[in-house]
């Protein structure tokens, strides 16, 4: 068995140092850890498109005596970390070593979200975005922070653009609003019981709901657009941290999509905008 904390870790660190096979089932487990722990070893090898006896060996690689022991090593991987924290460190690191490992953790989640990028959603939402008359992001707990970024990308594109935090005023404003509104919902998980309840009473008029969420859940259910980014994240758990960064990303590429569908005559009004802030600056050394 592998002296390493964490076989996940351990896996990534290797990536670049495997075969081909090898790095087929590392990736298909990175993408997804906690289904690997529940998977066979037929599921396994036909998720990575190879063999079993290549999973197999796979095990072996890192220390496991077969593909039974590496899904407890694995399903112990998972469930070690610091609670209520991050998955990715534990109580044993210091200085010389958590900081690497938010990083690497950010770092693959970014390029696992990059490989699965559901570009039809994305680009349907940026044409809902663009015709919108106005804009509505919503979103509880750290995806209203995320919501609170999206307002200050978004109001430059000449159509209101609001957030609210407050679950009733949320459910307000869905039950007021009319053709051209468009409700934005992020939730990492797609279960927060007052946002599902609030695109449910916006899908009640004419507005459309768009969402950034989790494939299949509540609130995917009730959006025209669901843009679904898969982040390995137990926000249940631990503090929402590469989830978050993967919303934001997201959230900046559909700023640029509409930027770009506005075209280089739009490109005078940002200058406006940005040349706003010079007097508030002391120049530059």
């Amino acid at each position: 068995m592998t002296s390493e904390p964490n076989l996940l870790a351990v896996i990534q660190r290797q990536l670049g140092e495997l075969n081909k096979s090898e790095a087929k089932v590392a990736k298909a487990i990175l993408k997804a850890p906690e289904e690997a722990t529940r998977s066979s070893i037929a599921s396994l090898a036909a998720a990575a498109g190879v063999s079993e006896p290549s999973v197999n060996r796979f095990c072996k690689r890192f220390g496991a005596t077969g593909f039974p022991d590496f899904k407890l090593q694995l399903a112990t991987s998972l469930a070690s970390g610091v609670k209520y924290v991050s998955r990715a460190v534990e109580f044993s690191d210091d200085i010389n070593t958590f900081p690497s490992k938010l990083f690497d953790n950010a770092i693959n989640a970014l390029l696992t979200a990059k490989e699965g990028l559901p570009l039809k959603a994305i680009a349907q939402a940026v044409d809902q975005i663009a015709q919108a008359r106005r804009v509505y992001f919503f979103g509880l707990g750290t995806s209203a922070a995320v919501a609170r970024d999206a307002e200050h990308k978004f109001f430059r594109f000449n159509v209101p653009v609001f957030t609210h935090e407050d679950p009733l005023m949320q459910r307000m404003l869905a039950a007021s609003a009319g053709v051209g509104d468009l409700f934005f919902f992020i939730s990492h998980t797609g279960r927060t019981k007052v946002l599902i309840e609030a695109a449910e009473i916006a899908r009640q008029t004419e507005a459309t709901v768009v969402s950034l969420t989790a494939e299949g859940s509540p609130l995917a259910e009730k959006s025209h657009c669901c843009i679904n980014v898969k982040v390995e994240e137990d926000t249940e758990q631990y503090l929402p941290m590469t989830s978050r960064l993967v919303q934001l990303v997201i959230l900046d590429v559909l700023a640029t999509g509409v930027t770009l569908r506005r075209g280089e005559g739009f490109t005078p009004h940002l200058a406006r905008i940005k040349d706003s802030l010079k007097d508030t600056r002391f120049p530059t050394s």
